[in-house]
């Protein structure tokens, strides 16, 4: 068994963090599947031996044995190699947005928070101004000509963005007819963390 520690201390300073991370995650995949190949293959000879419990029944308690105790050490390498990095990462953020008045405002403020357990790369949050059936999409790269994203957030970092409306609605003055406006949040992959919207003047219809 130390033998196998010693070889497995040697495999992970060899591939490095992000492939033995790969390669784990395939071999915890693989484990499950021969355990539950056994269990069933147990379960099965336990039925035609009603109970009895012979030299094969102790040899496949054995391998069982074996097999646990390689999947532990493999856990215990993955944390003493790569502590910063929980067993079980979750993305998670926290998103408020705020403006400066009521109606009709002309600053909109966005904060957002890393909620998870892991360190998370932001990409250029999406800006939707929403009039129920229509919608103008635009992405955010900064404020003040200062350009911040993506944007590298650590666990517990906080970020705000202050958004200029008038800067919109220079560029098109339809926009101050949209009563609702949308801000979605993504990851570099693009998937999807989180949104928040609010409403910038009196609308019958809540949408």
């Amino acid at each position: 068994m130390k033998r196998i520690k010693n070889e497995c201390k040697r495999l992970f300073s060899w591939v490095g963090e992000g492939l033995f991370s790969s390669i784990f995650a395939t071999f915890i995949t693989f484990m499950k599947k021969i355990l539950f190949l056994f269990i069933i293959f147990g379960s099965t000879q336990n039925l035609s031996a009603q109970n009895e419990v012979g030299p094969d029944g102790g040899k496949l308690l054995w391998l069982l044995l074996i097999l646990l105790a390689i999947i532990i050490i493999f856990i215990v390498l993955m944390r003493k190699g790569n502590k910063k990095r929980p067993l079980f990462s979750r993305e998670k953020i926290k998103i408020d947005l705020d403006k400066d008045r009521m109606y009709y405002p002309d600053y909109l403020t966005l904060n957002v928070k890393n909620a998870g357990n892991i360190d998370i790369d932001l990409d250029r949050p999406l800006l939707v101004f929403d009039n129920f059936w229509l919608k103008r999409k635009f992405r955010l790269s900064g404020t003040n000509n200062r350009v911040f994203y993506p944007l590298y957030m650590s666990k517990g970092y906080n970020h705000t963005l202050n958004i200029d409306l008038n800067h919109f609605y220079s560029y098109d003055k339809k926009l101050k007819r949209y009563p609702k406006v949308k801000i979605s949040i993504f990851n570099i992959k693009g998937k999807r963390l989180g949104s928040s919207s609010i409403y910038l003047r009196k609308t019958l219809i809540k949408f």
